[in-house]
């Protein structure tokens, strides 16, 4: 899954969906081109138990979807291996680094070519509680609909699957002592259960199954750590009036856009944070241009949504175009309320591009008072997490 992918589709952050409703529709009417229908893969839903932490609602899942064991399994192994892509060379893995909280480290995502992609690669850590799946598209809020950017797009090519080659991809899988038995586990009955289909929902199994909630922030809430002074000063400002970090990045996924199991409708909101405002015009660099670029709406442009928190502080370089490096400079935009960008193609002061978010105000932050935050940004880092054995690479051990 490559997060900072979007569709080519129109419409307003305000007529984004719910998820009750996408839900239902996807579940009525199946993944297209997939193997088989919901009953066969509901077989097996029961052996799945949700391990969650403390605090964590059960995630959503879409009736054609459930979630198993074997399903798991196999999205597991799909993830990592690079034949799923046309050339063999790159796996979904491939920008999502476990130890990188399923990032991969680069200011944009490499594809299979060596094609560099527009944006980002965003944390795949608890992604089942995404509602919206890139950093802009108000409108892609499935795993299973999201997967298909990645795997079929070709404006940029990153897993490289085409009409030329989409066959022969699978016919590779299939090929192999590995994957039937595995198709077969996990999608019982189905006659020929090695299909495009049922791989993307393998695979959006398993990102489902990628929960992260055992921090030291986590363990200190739970009374089983304490954090330091400088970690308790961090997250008193955090939570704090002074900083106001909370407004956007809150409850137990630091982030402003949640969708559960019991979610009936799901606010997605995107925020211009002032990174940009080229020659004085308020506009962002093409083509990342937020919301607007799907929107068509002036008031769209530079949004992107709010991401998790937990664990950034293994996912940098940060920002929807990888354009700020460190922790410490994000604090430095954020208290200034915007980015001024003195030369270049890219000049123009961010602090007053005129479809900044109002949410987005200077903070009078001392030093002291970035570094406490900061500090305390580290303690949402899972360790646990970054090194699971059950969402490691699987062929390390075979």
């Amino acid at each position: 899954m490559r997060a900072h992918r979007q569709l080519p589709t129109r419409l307003s952050v305000s007529g984004a969906p719910s998820w009750a409703l996408v839900t239902a529709l996807v579940g009525a009417v199946g993944l297209a081109g997939c193997g088989g229908g919901a009953d066969s893969a509901a077989a097996t839903a029961s052996a799945w138990a949700w391990a969650l932490p403390p605090g964590f609602s059960v995630p959503a899942v879409p009736a054609d979807n459930p979630m198993s064991t074997a399903k798991v399994d196999l999205g597991r192994f799909l993830f990592y291996d690079k034949r799923l892509s046309g050339n063999g060379t790159l796996a979904c893995s491939g920008c999502h680094l476990q130890e990188k909280a399923f990032t991969d480290g680069l200011a944009v995502a490499k594809g299979s070519t060596g094609e560099f992609t527009p944006r980002n690669s965003q944390s795949l850590g608890n992604v089942a509680y995404s509602p919206t799946l890139t950093w802009a598209n108000p409108g892609l809020v499935l795993l299973e609909r999201q997967m298909e950017v990645p795997l079929f797009g070709e404006n940029v090519v990153e897993m490289g699957i085409n009409d030329g080659n989409k066959a022969a991809v699978l016919q590779r899988l299939a090929d192999t002592s590995l994957y039937p038995p595995r198709f077969a586990q996990a999608f019982p009955g189905e006659v020929n259960p090695v299909s495009w289909g049922n791989a993307i929902r393998a695979i959006a199994a398993f990102q489902r199954s990628l929960i992260s909630g055992n921090s030291t922030y986590d363990q200190a809430v739970a009374g089983k750590a304490v954090l330091s002074s400088a970690e308790q000063r961090g997250r008193d400002l955090f939570f704090g009036s002074k900083a106001g970090c909370s407004q956007c990045h809150h409850g137990f996924n630091f982030n402003d856009q949640v969708v559960d199991a019991n979610s009936q409708a799901v606010t997605r909101v995107f925020h211009n944070i002032g990174l940009y405002n080229v020659g004085g015009t308020g506009a962002y660099p093409e083509p990342n241009r937020g919301v607007m670029e799907l929107s068509g709406l002036f008031k769209d442009m530079g949004a992107f949504r709010a991401p998790s928190l937990r664990n950034v502080e293994v996912t940098a370089p940060y920002m929807h175009d990888g354009s700020i490096a460190t922790l410490e400079e994000v604090m430095d935009v954020i208290a200034e309320s915007g980015r001024n960008i003195t030369s270049g193609v890219y000049a123009g002061d961010g602090r007053r591009n005129p479809y900044k978010s109002p949410l987005v105000t200077p903070l009078a932050l001392t030093d002291q008072d970035k570094s406490d935050l900061i500090a305390f940004l580290k303690t949402l880092t899972d360790l646990e997490f970054l090194s699971n054995p059950q969402q490691s690479d699987p062929f390390k051990v075979l």
